[in-house]
């Protein structure tokens, strides 16, 4: 780092770790299990319906997608009770078109030459400079937001949770099949995704002094033109005073998602009170966190992981029941218990590449797997 050009960036700390989610969902076809370019009549009949009221259900980079927001949230109870209010609202508008909800990280036949994106500079540029890579985006994800009180603390914390990035991506894992082709990978979505210039696994910074000079020379490079071009799975958002973990796939159910966004928000909550006790948080080598990754995406629960700098390995299964006892207390305070423990279900039930693989085995075909995804959403 030169730190020659430095950025000035606040971040607007939070007193309490709120918590923060946003769920994208494919706009799907009834007749046909094909993607629907349909969000802009979509989007414009919830705008009519919701009135002065308003909602919190955005447009998102590609026409057949919906985002659905929270807004500030204390505990992961009141944030699935805010996303249940904006499903419910979108099925009153999607429901009578025809256009069913879909809950995954990828779609298993859709083409990405037939969609369309959305009208707005910021993506037009996208696609302008990352051309072929940019159109195959047809990926939906999870971002779970966790108020931090102040920027000392954010990297830190940010670089001990890639220890968890396997447990994270495995557990949400639920793309394995790209372009009607399964591709031997639980997570397509992880591998398709850090192919955009400023996606990926993020830089272990120090401080946040590093990530300034770093945001500097990037908007002196031209490499961004604003912060959110950092596409990271794991960022600071300085504006909402939050770490932003975008690791997870979009899953199917409420159930997975509620125990997911619990887990985040356990770890990071767990991870700021070890600052307190003045801990040093655990960290590990870039190498061993790239190859985690990869071993995630690539064999879900299934994946080896190296759980540390020694290169010390263990199945990821075996780590996450030890993680989710470690973690208890902190979700008993967090008042997201039955949440948490929901987490190892996934594992037991089978998490939702396991499930899709099954139905195409099953059923010969891979409409009968968007099928399963769309009706695991009503769950």
């Amino acid at each position: 780092m030169t730190g020659r050009r430095p950025a000035s960036i606040p971040f607007v700390g939070s007193p309490r770790p709120t918590l923060g989610v946003e769920w994208e969902l494919g706009l799907v076809d009834r007749a046909t299990g094909d993607l629907s370019n349909a969000a802009g009549d979509v989007l414009a009949r919830i705008d009519a319906l919701a009135g002065p009221d308003g909602h919190r259900i955005t447009k998102e980079f590609l026409r057949n997608t919906i985002e659905l927001v929270t807004g500030i949230n204390t505990t992961v109870a009141e944030a699935m009770d805010d996303l249940g209010e904006s499903l419910a609202l979108a099925r009153r508008v999607t429901d009578p078109m025809g256009v069913d909800l879909f809950g995954a990280g990828t779609h298993p036949f859709a083409e990405w030459s037939a969609q369309q994106v959305n009208d707005a500079p910021h993506y037009a540029e996208l696609i302008a400079r990352t051309q072929w890579w940019g159109r195959q985006m047809l990926i939906w994800g999870v971002h779970v937001h966790v108020g931090v009180r102040s920027a000392d603390r954010v990297f830190p914390i940010l670089n001990s949770l890639l220890l968890q990035y396997p447990h994270l991506l495995a557990l949400s894992a639920s793309s394995p099949v790209w372009s009607a082709i399964d591709t031997g990978y639980a997570s397509n979505r992880a591998m398709l995704f850090q192919q955009l210039p400023t996606a990926g696994l993020p830089f272990q910074f120090e401080n946040w002094g590093q990530f300034e000079s770093f945001v500097g020379d990037q908007m002196h490079t031209g490499v961004i033109d604003q912060l959110g071009e950092i596409r990271w799975d794991i960022r600071p958002s300085p504006r909402l005073g939050t770490i932003e973990v975008r690791i997870c796939d979009a899953v199917p159910t409420r159930r997975e998602l509620a125990a997911l966004v619990a887990l985040v928000h356990c770890l990071v909550v767990d991870a700021d009170a070890r600052l307190d006790r003045g801990e040093t948080l655990p960290s590990m080598p870039p190498w061993h966190v790239q190859e985690n990754k990869w071993r995630a995406a690539r064999y879900g629960l299934d994946a080896e992981i190296i759980l540390d700098a020694d290169g010390n390995e263990r199945l990821v299964t075996d780590d996450l029941n030890d993680l989710l006892e470690r973690l208890t207390p902190v979700a008993a305070r967090l008042g997201c218990a039955a949440e948490l423990a929901s987490v190892a279900e996934i594992p037991r039930l089978g998490a939702s590449y396991q499930r899709q693989r099954r139905v195409a085995r099953e059923n010969g075909n891979l409409g009968a797997v968007v099928e399963s995804v769309v009706r695991e959403l009503w769950t």
